[in-house]
């Protein structure tokens, strides 16, 4: 068993071994709460998701850390005199955890929120400021800047060099000693809210926001872990400067860097700041949210993602088909109490920088399989491949009979309703054939066909299923 990841600090695959292999660390960037979620936001939490599914599989255990940032420039900027900052942050918080849970994410071991770590925050300042890498502004405005002169490594996350970077756009650069220094700290000023506001040795402010997932990852995975996370548009500047005030602090930080594609419009990267956004809530008030978990996944983490009406038809296909074969092979009589191997062909896909595409490949090959051993009434066989493809789809969070999954599409109700229509159907066709009635019983079957209904006559009685 080997897992290779694609490291984008070494710009290369690489094996994955963990400092403990009884506990994977793994720290992922979480949102800026200003506003809701977009559907980019679903898709990278997903593919973290992944990524501790398969790791949990593997390892047993990952101590998965996701955090908040509740205070930043947006969230301010967003604010009412209405709704302050704090109450902002927290609405928008739970619309983004709420987006998370539709779609089947797992809730982090670990969720902290950055105004809950402002003491450590000093710590680690106060520590880079007396080891020479960090400085208080001399004009007194309680502003404290990483001299990014002061870190030969500075830049190899994104492998730049200082001269070629843009000056930091974090901050007001009315303290600096370099333009691309960045805020550690961020000293008070009259016309933002009175509230925003904690002490420290250096003035009253608040913190920046490369600082705080530096002092959270620590406090809750130590100076060294095994993963760092986040959306490729977060490289620079934010991981660039998280891993230079880290390690220039003395902590070996994360030691693979984990970064997911973006959702695109038209080729342009889906953001808040250029408006080509699609809302979360939009998404899933039209689409079932097991349908926008498929349609999310079924692409590769590191590709970008395209997202179009025809996403979702094939997602909500492919499911169908998965459901459809489960059916089938549900109402044979149990030969079999426990699961059967994965397949190999899918854990290597998986091994293999969580190769999702391949291992849903290997899934629907499963399922063509299991349908034509029903098929050739060779029950014990498509049983254990209907074990198999519960076990793959349980791995990837797509299992359509799993219990958070369960019941139709269409909810519960409206599932119940349909089955009592097409059962009453069903009972009609057969005493239409018991009667010798064929027409009848031909003009019923067809009807039901024209409704996208397959019927399937097994010694047992007629099952119906949705086409897919």
């Amino acid at each position: 068993m080997t897992i290779r990841l694609y490291d984008t600090r070494a710009q290369q695959l690489r094996d994955f071994a963990p400092l403990d292999a009884s506990n994977v660390t793994m720290y992922v960037c979480g949102p800026t709460v200003q506003s809701g979620p977009h559907i980019g936001h679903v898709r990278a939490a997903l593919s973290f998701d992944l990524l501790r599914r398969w790791l949990a599989r593997r390892y047993g255990r990952v101590t998965f850390v996701r955090n908040v940032t509740d205070i930043e420039d947006k969230v301010l900027a967003n604010a009412t005199g209405t709704e302050p900052w704090w109450a902002l942050a927290y609405r928008m918080e739970q619309e983004f955890s709420q987006a998370y849970a539709a779609v089947g994410i797992l809730a982090p071991t670990y969720e902290p929120r950055a105004t809950g770590f402002i003491p450590q925050m000093h710590d680690l300042i106060a520590t880079l400021i007396d080891r020479g890498h960090a400085y208080a502004a001399a004009d007194g405005s309680g502003d404290v800047y990483f001299d990014v002169r002061s870190w030969p490594e500075y830049g190899s996350l994104t492998h730049q060099s200082v001269d070629a970077m843009e000056a930091a756009a974090d901050a007001d650069p009315r303290g600096k000693r370099n333009p691309q220094d960045f805020a550690l700290w961020k000293g008070a000023k009259s016309d933002e809210q009175p509230d925003a506001v904690w002490d420290s040795p250096w003035g009253p402010g608040r913190p920046g926001w490369h600082i705080e997932c530096s002092a959270m990852s620590r406090r809750y995975l130590g100076a060294e872990f095994d993963i760092h996370g986040g959306g490729l548009d977060l490289r620079f500047p934010h991981h660039e400067n998280e891993l230079a005030q880290s390690t220039a602090a003395g902590d070996a930080f994360a030691r693979y860097w984990v970064h997911n594609g973006l959702v695109t419009v038209g080729g342009q990267k889906m953001s808040k700041s250029l408006g080509n956004f699609t809302l979360a809530a939009d998404v899933l008030a039209v689409h079932h949210p097991l349908v926008v978990r498929y349609a999310l996944a079924a692409a590769h983490y590191r590709s970008s993602l395209d997202l179009t009406e025809s996403s979702f038809a094939e997602a909500e296909a492919a499911l169908g088909r998965i459901r459809s074969f489960l059916e089938r092979a549900a109402r044979l009589p149990a030969e079999f109490s426990s699961a059967a191997d994965l397949p190999a062909a899918f854990a290597a896909a998986m091994d293999d920088d969580l190769g999702v595409p391949q291992a849903l490949a290997v899934l629907h090959e499963t399922v063509r399989a299991g349908n034509s051993m029903l098929d050739a009434g060779r029950s014990g066989d498509a049983q254990l491949a209907a074990l198999q493809v519960r076990d793959m789809a349980g791995i990837l969070g797509i299992d359509p009979l799993a219990p958070e999954w369960r019941g139709d599409v269409t909810g519960a109700d409206e599932a119940s309703a349909l089955d009592a229509l097409v059962q009453t159907m069903i009972t009609q066709r057969a005493q239409a054939r018991a009667d010798k009635d064929w027409a009848a019983a031909d003009r019923i079957r067809d009807a039901i066909g024209a409704a996208g209904i397959t019927l399937e006559d097994t010694p047992d009685g007629t099952h119906w299923s949705i086409d897919g």
